[in-house]
Formats: C-alpha cells, structure tokens, sequence
C-alpha cells in the first residue's frame, strides 16, 4: 500500500502551509510551499485557519472551517483534513481505522499514529469533557478547477549540487584529504596479512627474527597510518573552517540584501536556525562524508578480502549485517515516535515549571501551593511513563542489536574454524578474517548515523534554498536611478496592507510632502503614521498607487541610494554591543570626530557622554553600559545628524524625553532642520506646532492639513488631539 504524503516544514510557523501542501501531494498535485505561504499570508505568528481556508480556494478545494466531536469525525468528515493541533499547530489526519486509531502526517515530525485519547487531548486539550469534547478541523475536498490548475511546484533551487561550489573552490584539499584516504585505507589493508604471516610462517617454521620483522613492519605502519591521520585532521580543520565560512558569509550577504518584509514574516528563532543549519551542511560535507567514505573504502575493501579467503564467510558476515541494521532501524523509528511524544509533555512541563517561577505572587495570595504543586506532578507521571517506555525501547535495541553482532561473529569464528579443521583455510587466515570481522563492524554503524545526517542535511539545505531564492530588494535586472530630484514628494493613491491582515492600512492615500520644509504628521494610534513612514524608506512597496519625487518615481530610486540621503529615527531603534562613537556611525569605517561632536550637541547629549570614564569609546549594549529610554532617543537623533541627511523622518523621535530636553534638542533640530526636507510624526504639541504643514491622519486618510494656528481655528480632529496640551498651555 501507498504510504500517505509527507513534507516536513522548514519553519516553525509554517505548519499550516505544509499540511495544505501535504494534502495537495496526496491528490497528485505537487505545489511549492512558498506559492501555499503566498496565498495564506503566513506570518510570524504563523497562518490563521481562515488565511488557510482562503488558500485552498485558491487552490481548487471547496473547503469548511467546522467544530465538532471526536464521533463526528471519524463518521462524517471525508479525509484527509486538517486539524488544529494542541491550540498553535497544524497537522493532517488522513485515516482513522475501526480500533478508532488516529493516523496522522504531522510536518513538525512525520506519519505518526495516535489512540483515540491521545488524539482527543491534543486535538481538544487537556481539560477535554463531555461539554467541550469538540476541535477544530478544516474539511476539504477537491473540485475540477483543482486537477485543471498547473501550479508552481518548483523546489528550491539550493540542492547538493548548490554546495559543490563551495568544495571545488578548495580542490587541492580534498585531493589530499582524497589520497591520505585511500593511504589509511592500504595500510589497514596490510595488516590481516601480517598477522596471517606472523602464525602461518613465523610460528609454523619457529622463525623468531621474521616474526620480529613482522612486528616491526606493524609498528611502522601503524605510527605511518597515525601520521597520516594527524595531517588529514589538520587538512579537514582548515577545509571545515574555510567552507563554513564561506557558506555562512554568503548567507549573510544574501540576507542582508532581503527586503524588512521577509523579516516581518520570520521568527529570530527561525534564521538562527538556519544559521545552524549551515553549521550541519558543513559538517556533512566534510567530517561526516569524508569518515563515511572511509569506512565505506574499508567496507568495501576488508569485504572483497573477506569473499577472497571464502565466500561462505563472506554470505554469513552479510545476512548478519543486514540483521543488525534491519533491527536498528526498526527501533530508531519507534523511538523517533516516543520521542516526539516526549517532547510535546516536555513542553507541557516547562511551561507549568515557568508558570509556577513566574505566578508565585499569585499563588501564594491565593494558597494555591498544592493544587499547582499536584499538576505538575501529574505531568511528571506521564513523563516518567513514557521514560519508561524509552528506556525499554533502548535497552531491546541494544540488547537485540550485541546478541545480532555476537551470534554473527560466533557463526563467523565457528565456519572459519571448521575451514581450518577441513584444510580450505590455515590458522593464520583465521585469525586473519577475526581481525577483518573487527574492521568491518564500526563502519556500518558510521553508515546509519550518515544516513539520518544526510537527511537532516536534506532538510536544512531546503531552508537555506528558500533563502537563496528569495528575491532581493534591488533587483539587479533594474536600472535604477542614482539621483534624487529636488522636489515635493507625492504620495498618490496609496493602498497598502500588511501581510496576513485583511484590513488596509491606507486606501487611495494622497498626501504631498513639500522640498525642503517640515511636514509633521498626526493621528491617533493605527492610524498609519509609521506605515507611511515606512513606505517612504521603501521598507514596503504599496499594493497600489505610488510614491514621486517630482516626476521621478520613488520605486525607480536604488534603495541603499535612497537610504543615503536620510536620516531615520524609528520607534523600535537597535543600540548595537559597540562604543558610543560606532553606535553613531553606523555603517561608517571612520568616524569623523567633527560630525560626531555636532550630532551629540544637537541631540543634547554630549554633556552625558564626555562625563562617562571612557566618553565616546564607552560600550553600550547588552553587553555593556545599560541606557535609559531617553538616552537612547538622544542618540538615535544623533546617529541621524551624524549622516548630514537631505530628507529627515522623525517616528516619535522624542517621546521619552523629559520637557527640558525636548524643548533644546527641538531648539537645536529647527535649526538643522532649515534646507532639509523633514516629516515628523509626534503626539506632543510642542514637537509639531512650528511645522510648515502639518497632516492629520485618521484611520489611513488624510482629514485635516494646514498649519497649526489653521488647524486650531478649525477646531477639527487636531483640535481634539491637541485640546488638552492647549488647555495645559494657558
């Protein structure tokens, strides 16, 4: 029988797209994952049922997001479907048998099956009754527009063929790694055929000296062998160190050249697990494929040794081997299960171990010491079961797998003993085939690990593909412009909306920003004051509509030119682990000490800085001196006067200040504001009020827009924004 589909999902969040996917495969059509994200709009926070119902629409399946109870599912649900997993995962359930055994295609961890009561408590929860005995399941079934449809189901480019680059690039290396290999193996080759001649020649003609010539012919081969391996070792370590380098290098250049959305839709935990990944492509392509290769040479070697002294040697060394690795096998997927058990209550535990650490107030105030104390327990209970269960497992596969070995070599030494009696071999092949029988156990178990590492490889090369593939912020295909006009900028009919949302942020938003004045923007909270702001570093292209410079459209500017000519102070700025003076500097080689003492004067910050024992060389960071919310603000202004920007965006520059600062640093900035094109986006009146224009924003519109004492004489939207500043004035 044909086993059901399975993809594994290279991302945290991307659970829902690969059960989508998986479910495609299961139909006969082969769609690629990123196509599955696209339509569903996965986010970091991964893909909501509706993001997945809207999916599969577009894919061709008539689809229904449905709760209900265990009962109904197995007798009314057509399979496979898709079913919400312990309340933030996804998998499929594509078989429940008459035992009312769950079959499932989990993409976290594989086919696995569950009874009906552990499937309940995952599927429901733990606090499941016959009240709320019901889940949630996304119910699909095909239609004829799916089978018409050609998908995109190209993979990811980044294949094993994807690394040979980074191999060939040091070609004398693995030569040499290639030559010491088949050296090693020729002198482990040897020595069977000395202990052979030590008993049939050396012992049997009681010759001392030739066996002391044997003995020493041994000890240089084996300091020679040594040898050899202490310069592959030092081969292997600079080869290993050059390739990881490489590979990670050339991630990070890839990376750095990814548009803010990509970063939007990725957990951090996400990238530094392809930062990982890299880690075990090179240790794949060095360290475990060139040992496997060795001990596959001496495999394959101590193997036609052992069919040239006799082959019913050889036939029972082989059906003991195919023994072993059949029963390892068997247990390493049975154990696979239980761990992935294992590790859904270890998570349980953890949270309740967080809980307990974290809710100590609580539950002191509340004497609930021994009900929490009870459910963790319960937990230690299950845990301590399927321990149980494990250490069972290991100690059959263990037991099972020495008795194999053992009962294979005892088989080998009987049969070879028998030879001798029989005359078809001498006592020195024996022993011969004993030390070959010892040579050839090792590597067979190099070669199961191998397997599993080839197959995590597999996996971690597809999500470093995904990366390579993605498209960059500058297309290298596009002519980009390198000169911005000296005009207003334009904003024109601009609709825009954030990935996984269904409400826009701006639809047909027109606004103009005049050449060389200040333009304040206000709005309540959500009213899309950072979006636009964002929009105009080209951090989001808009759904429609379009930003100009003039005539110039701002989509034809090169983004790093563009990013140039401004100066950006952002809500969520990043104090970087380095010195004060880098911190300014970003992205400069040298500091120029000149600009650095005007940026800190403007931002009223250079009396802090030269009073610290280190001044400007004064690390700052999490690995370094702690800043207050104020002084962090003070010095992302700096960091954007440091550039001598032409174009100025304020996000809430100055919102955790006290009023003094404000009104220096606001002092100061009118003054280096004056032939720059500034935007500034502030809720204090203080901040906004000596504008040249000032826009109001209300729900992604302009509403208002004039100057300040025009927009209170209206007394409109920023009359009511402001109204209690004004108040506070008089």
């Amino acid at each position: 029988m044909k086993s059901f589909p399975f993809y594994r999902q290279p991302d945290s969040k991307d659970c829902g797209p690969t059960c989508l996917r998986i479910v495609s495969k299961h139909y006969g059509k082969s769609i690629s994952l990123q196509q599955i994200r696209n339509l569903s709009e996965t986010t970091r926070e991964g893909s909501s049922l509706l993001g997945l119902s809207d999916a599969a629409e577009d894919l061709g399946f008539r689809s229904l997001g449905v709760q209900i109870n265990f009962e109904s599912l197995a007798e009314e649900v057509p399979f496979p479907c898709i079913v919400h997993w312990n309340k933030n995962h996804f998998v499929v359930a594509y078989k429940i048998d008459k035992n009312n055994k769950v079959y499932v295609s989990d993409p976290g961890y594989g086919l696995i099956t569950y009874t009906r009561e552990e499937f309940i408590k995952l599927w429901i929860g733990e606090n499941a009754n016959e009240k709320t005995e019901e889940g949630i399941v996304l119910i699909l079934e095909t239609t004829p527009a799916f089978f018409q449809t050609e998908f995109d189901d190209q993979e990811s480019k980044a294949s094993f063929s994807f690394l040979s680059k980074y191999v060939l690039k040091y070609k004398s290396l693995v030569i040499q790694l290639a030559v010491g290999l088949l050296a090693g193996s020729l002198l482990s080759l040897i020595f069977p055929f000395l202990t052979q001649s030590i008993v049939d020649v050396g012992i049997q003609n009681q010759d001392l000296n030739f066996i002391y010539l044997v003995l020493l012919a041994q000890v240089m081969l084996f300091m020679g062998r040594m040898g050899i391996e202490m310069i592959r070792s030092w081969i292997l370590l600079h080869l290993s160190a050059r390739i990881n380098i490489s590979i990670i290098s050339d991630f990070f250049i890839k990376l750095m050249k990814l548009p803010i959305s990509f970063f939007d839709t990725r957990m951090t935990g996400d990238i530094m697990q392809r930062i990982n990944d890299h880690h075990r492509i090179e240790q794949l392509l060095t360290s475990s494929s060139l040992n496997t290769l060795f001990s596959l040479v001496n495999l394959i070697i101590f193997s036609i040794v052992l069919l040239f002294y006799d082959y019913r040697l050889f036939i029972v060394y082989l059906i003991g081997a195919a023994a072993y690795i059949g029963w390892i096998s068997f247990f390493l997927s049975k154990r696979k299960e239980l761990d992935y058990k294992r590790f859904s209550q270890v998570s349980q535990e953890q949270s309740k171990v967080i809980e307990l650490i974290n809710g100590m107030q609580e539950i002191k105030m509340h004497n609930a010491e021994k009900q929490k104390r009870w459910d963790w327990e319960f937990l230690q209970v299950k845990l301590f079961k399927l321990r149980i269960k494990s250490l069972s497992l290991e100690q059959w596969q263990s037991v099972g797998g020495n008795f194999i070995n053992q009962m294979k070599d005892i088989f080998v030494s009987f049969l070879s003993a028998k030879l001798v009696l029989d005359g078809n071999l001498t006592l020195g092949m024996m022993l011969s085939v004993q030390y070959i029988i010892g040579q050839l156990n090792s590597p067979l178990l190099q070669l199961i690990d191998f397997i599993k590492q080839f197959q995590d490889a597999k996996i971690s090369l597809e999500r470093l593909g995904e990366i390579h593939d993605k498209d960059e912020e500058e297309n290298k295909e596009e002519q980009y412009s390198h000169e911005i006009p000296e005009k207003d900028i334009l904003v024109e009919n601009v609709s825009f909306r954030y990935t996984g949302s269904d409400v826009p942020v701006f639809e047909n938003l027109t606004l103009s920003i005049p050449f060389q004045k200040t333009t304040a923007i206000v709005g309540a909270s959500g009213s899309g004051k950072t979006t636009l702001l964002k929009l105009l570093m080209k951090f989001y292209e808009p759904s429609q509509g379009e930003i100009r410079l003039g005539n110039t459209k701002l989509n034809n500017i090169s983004p790093r030119f563009w990013r140039d000519h401004c100066g950006v102070v952002m809500q969520e700025g990043y104090v970087f682990n380095d010195t004060i003076a880098n911190n300014i500097a970003v992205g400069e080689d040298y500091v120029d000490k000149q600009k650095l003492r005007r940026s800190v004067e403007i931002a009223n910050i250079k009396e802090f800085i030269e009073e610290l024992p280190l001044s400007y060389n004064t690390k700052i960071g999490n690995e370094g001196l702690g800043v207050s919310g104020g002084q962090k603000q003070r010095l992302f202004i700096a960091r954007a006067v440091y550039k001598s920007p032409d174009y100025i965006l304020f996000d809430e520059a100055t919102s955790a200040l006290d009023a003094n600062n404000e009104k220096v640093i606001m002092e100061n900035l009118e003054q280096f504001f004056k032939g720059k094109t500034a935007v500034v986006i502030a809720h204090r009146l203080s901040t906004v009020k000596h504008a040249d224009k000032i826009i109001v924003l209300d729900k992604g519109k302009v509403v208002e827009e004039g100057n300040h004492a025009e927009l209170v004489a209206l007394r409109g939207e920023y009359y009511r924004l402001v109204k209690n500043q004004l108040e506070l004035g008089n």
